[in-house]
């Protein structure tokens, strides 16, 4: 029996709709590197931008310019997300039900710890989830398992009743590599064919299906 949730956050959680493809294209713009396109970025949603700046900037900026971006990115990113950011139709009445069925809910993301908090604040969702861990409190990112077997860890939880939802492939690869349960989600998906392919546990289409599963 299921007890344990941990879900992703951007795409899964809320819809951010342009704010990661907009305030990432102004960075590099800024520091005269070229834009990744649109689907270059929704390709790589899902791991941090730690990950994906370096990738982008074909390993030409050094740490003290990649240090400057990340902090311009989520000056930005936070500006943006304030006006943009919305929850997907149904997930708050899932979190208060699941909530109501004793059920521990939490965050594993790529977004740094205290910009989930304050996402998970505005959006009024905060009271549901017993805990979160960011990209800055794990020592290798998604798909690497440290995020889901930290949160196990601190909270004591049994993986066998543990599952990870997310709407990429690194939310699912960081499940498997982990050894919980998995929940590829369609609704917020850029690619659900890569989903697929990493046979999750569960591949559902509304947020409301949370409910059923065991």
């Amino acid at each position: 029996m299921l007890q344990n949730y941990l879900f992703d956050f951007d795409g899964t959680l809320a819809d951010s709709g342009t704010t990661t493809v907009d305030a990432i294209q102004a960075v590099f713009a800024d520091y005269k590197f070229t834009q990744p396109s649109a689907n270059e970025i929704r390709y790589y949603m899902g791991i941090p931008i730690e990950t994906s700046f370096p990738i982008w900037t074909d390993h030409q900026a050094d740490d003290k310019t990649l240090a400057a971006m990340y902090a311009d990115f989520r000056q930005i990113y936070g500006e943006l997300e304030r006006v943009n950011i919305k929850l997907f139709t149904g997930i708050k009445d899932v979190l208060a039900t699941l909530k109501a069925d004793n059920k521990e809910l939490f965050v594993v993301t790529s977004k740094a710890s205290g910009a989930i908090k304050r996402s998970l604040k505005q959006l009024a969702i905060e009271q549901y989830f017993t805990g979160t861990i960011g990209s800055d409190q794990v020592d290798h990112y998604k798909p690497a398992p440290d995020g889901v077997l930290n949160i196990a860890r601190q909270y004591q939880l049994n993986l066998d009743q543990c599952i990870m939802i997310g709407d990429a492939k690194y939310d699912l690869q960081m499940g498997n590599a982990a050894g919980v349960a998995t929940c590829g989600c369609k609704w917020g998906a850029y690619d659900v064919a890569s989903l697929e392919k990493e046979k999750p546990t569960y591949l559902i289409d509304r947020p409301q299906e949370l409910l059923t599963l065991r």
